[in-house]
This record gives structure tokens, sequence and C-alpha cells, in this order.
């Protein structure tokens, strides 16, 4: 072979090899963002998603350096577990209680208040209230079920607990039926060991509608957004509203510092960003807030054609939006019951100049994926968390621990839907809650 030739061959490979080189660094240095940890708790129910549910808030929780959680196992009992957070080893306690795990909607909540007692309700679908709490301090034991506040407790749905920054808990949930519900809300205060009435009809529906919402607690207030729904028909989701609470609850105000005369009424609800009826807008879906206190909420909707996530947030007292286009084919939402959707409602979280979206598609294999973009640039990365697939899976995270130390702690489940509530025939699967090692950062 010619000189010339030899040379040039010799270069191409030179070339191919270091181009070879520079990706496996590549992929190298994005898999050490993604880097996880994975910890096996338990075998859990997975012929729907009621395990994984997004409005579970919160299915994962840790205080003083213990980790909880809970789920139903494939014979419906609720399961509660707790590790060490330097252990991969779960510590397991089979309940007396057990769900109807037939229904999506009936999920479990959790939370751990100031003097470690676990407070648990699961259950609930337009039924009775279903409330117990541990015997002891960082317990797995449950005492017998017991009312909170007495009224209200007949037709919940629903339920979740916020831990406040001033150690008492709130309790929020819907009084009513889809369509036609209002918003209760109930706090519990560690010093009596009491739950009392907060709010018994924050966001009124007036018999015409329900507020589907979604809340966070920073450490200037309790900020809640929601969407309205006019029927139990998911299409008539419409507009995305907020108000916050610098006084625990009490009193309420928009964005703009103006009081909400309570309740809050269609009327009356500051709209954050309208968005029509049939537009598919998901409803529960997440919200957060950065350090300065405004608050970031992430839904889904379709403006262009197809269903994308979008971030709304606050800035110097503008509304604004963030789009995406991780989507590409489209699908329309309508009807009622748990619906079987080609993508899950999405997690949000801000650190810094940083906000990152957890969700899952079809599109990309229904592995856990993170989105994070620079809220400077607004240009957003991709990268699986998974090389599995979750199946309907949707997004719940420690909260507590992301707050604390900025930890991302996932609570995981392989598990199936059949669309308008029904059930997929699915073997039961490992409940896992994965640990990602170090977040992303675009500059």
């Amino acid at each position: 072979m010619p000189q010339k030739a030899t040379d040039s061959l010799y270069r191409f490979r030179f070339s191919r090899e270091i181009l070879a080189l520079l990706m496996l660094f590549f992929c190298a240095v994005v898999h050490a963002q993604l880097e996880t940890n994975e910890s096996e708790v338990g075998l859990g129910w997975s012929s729907n998603s009621v395990n994984t549910v997004i409005f579970r808030n919160s299915a994962l929780t840790t205080f003083k350096n213990w980790q909880f959680t809970a789920y139903y196992n494939p014979e419906g009992k609720m399961v509660l577990a707790k590790r060490n957070l330097n252990s991969s080893q779960w510590q397991k306690v089979i309940t007396p209680y057990s769900g109807n795990v037939k229904d999506a909607h009936n999920s479990i909540s959790i939370a751990i208040d100031a003097d470690g007692f676990l407070h648990v309700s699961w259950d609930q679908h337009d039924t009775r209230l279903r409330y117990a709490k541990s015997k002891m301090p960082f317990s797995l034991e449950l005492g017998e079920e017991q009312s909170m506040a007495g009224n209200d407790e007949t037709k919940v749905t629903y339920p979740e607990f916020h831990n406040l920054p001033n150690g008492k808990l709130l309790f929020c949930y819907r009084s009513g039926a889809s369509g036609r519900g209002n918003m209760i809300v109930k706090t519990y205060d560690v010093k009596t060991q009491k739950w009392t009435y907060l709010q018994n009809n924050l966001i009124d529906g007036e018999n015409q509608r329900s507020a589907y919402w979604q809340m966070c607690v920073g450490q200037k207030g309790i900020y809640i957004s929601w969407v309205w729904r006019e029927s139990w028909d998911v299409s008539t989701n419409h507009d995305i509203c907020y108000a916050f609470s610098a006084d625990g609850g009490q009193t309420w105000e928009k964005s703009s510092g103006e009081k909400y005369n309570l309740p809050i009424t269609k009327s009356t609800a500051e709209i954050a960003w309208k968005v029509p009826q049939k537009s598919s807008l998901i409803n529960q879906t997440a919200m957060t807030v950065d350090a300065q206190g405004n608050p970031y909420i992430a839904n889904y909707w379709d403006d262009n054609g197809v269903p994308q996530y979008k971030v709304v947030y606050l800035d110097k007292g503008k509304w604004n939006k963030i789009n995406t286009d991780f989507h590409n084919k489209p699908f329309s939402l309508g009807g009622g019951g748990t619906k079987r959707i080609p993508i899950s409602r999405p997690e949000i979280l801000v650190n810094k100049s940083m906000v990152y979206l957890i969700f899952r598609d079809e599109e990309r294999g229904n592995k856990i994926t993170l989105a994070s973009a620079n809220l400077n640039k607004k240009q957003w990365k991709l990268a699986d968390i998974t090389d599995y697939s979750v199946g309907q899976w949707e997004p719940n995270l420690d909260k507590e621990l992301w707050k604390d130390k900025s930890q991302l702690h996932i609570f995981s489940q392989n598990v199936s839907q059949a669309d308008g509530e029904g059930l997929a025939d699915a073997e039961p699967q490992a409940v896992r809650v994965i640990e990602l090692k170090k977040m992303p950062i675009t500059k």
C-alpha cells in the first residue's frame, strides 16, 4: 500500500479511536452525574398504580437520619418500613390494616411529627377517614384507627400530610366527590397531640366543581396551586390557580399580597396561568419554592398539538412559563377514573439556578428520567435515572431529605395501570428506593 494511503488510513483509525474515547469519556461523565444506589424494600401490589400515584405526599420521608416508607403488599396489606440512611437494610412491619388496592385512588400518605411519631392515612376514595399513628416515636407499630377532629370525615379523598417549620403537621383532603368537592385543612399540635380544624373549606367548589391541588411548604409559608375541574371528566380541567399563607394556613393571599376572603372560589381565585378546558391539562402534579420564596408549578397540557411539560413560576411579581419539547406523539385526556397515560405527572425541584423535572415517558421506555435546566438559559438536558421500565409509575420523592440535605431519594416500583380504574394481570414487583448520588449542574 502506498505510504500516502497508509498515512491516511492511520489518521482515520487514530481519529476514530480518539472519537470513541471522547464518546466514552462523555458517557462516563453523564453516568457519573446520575450514579445511583438502590435498596429493595419488599414486594408490592402492582396490578395498578396505587403505590406510586403522585398525590401520595408522601411515600417516603426522613426524620433524624431515619427514613420511612409505606406500601401495599401483594395481599393488599399495608406495610411500613424504615432504615437508617447509612444502611440499605429495611426493617418492615406488616400492619393489621388493609386497603382496597383495586382502586388506585386509595393511596397511603405518611409523615413524621417533631416528636418522631409516624402518622398514616390510607384507603380513601369518597369514604370514611382512615388514620392512625405509631404507638411510640420511630416505631412501625400503629395504634388503633381514630378520628381527627370529628366533622367532614365521612367522604375523604386525596389525604396528604405536610410538615411545617414550627413542628406542626398539616393534613389536607377533599371532602365530597369529583366535580363537587371542597378542600379541608387540619393541623396537629405536637404538645397537645390533638388535631384541630384550620380550614373547614379553604377552596370551595360551590357544589359545581372541584379543586385538584398540589401544596408545598417553604421557610416563608405554605404555597398551594390547583386546577379547577367542572365535572368527573378530566377533560374539564382548566386554569392554574394560586394562593399563599404566611401564618401557618390561617389567612391566605394572592401573589400580589391581596388577602383572600375565604373560602376561595372560582370567581375570586388568582389565575397564575390561564388554560382552557379540553387542553389535556392534568391535575395533581407538583410545586416547589426557591430560596427567595418564589413558587414553581409543574404541569403538562396541550397548547400546540402535543401535550408537553411546562413550568409556571413567579419572578418579581410576574408569572412566567418555561416550555419543554420532550414528548413527540399527541394524546388526549378525557373520561373518569385513573387513566393510563403515556407520560407521568411531573415532580419538580429547584436548587439555586437549576430546575429539575422528574418523570417517565413511554417514548423513553418508561424509565425514570431527570430533566435539568439552568434557569438563566432554560435549555433542557435529559438523562435516565434507571435503565429499566417502571411501567405506569409516577414520581414520589423524600421531600424532607431534599429540604435538609439536597439529596434526591425516589420511591420506585414497576406498576401497571389499565385505563379507567381497570386492573392489569401483573406479578408483584419490588418496591425500591433510588438514591441519586449527584445532581447534574448546567452552567
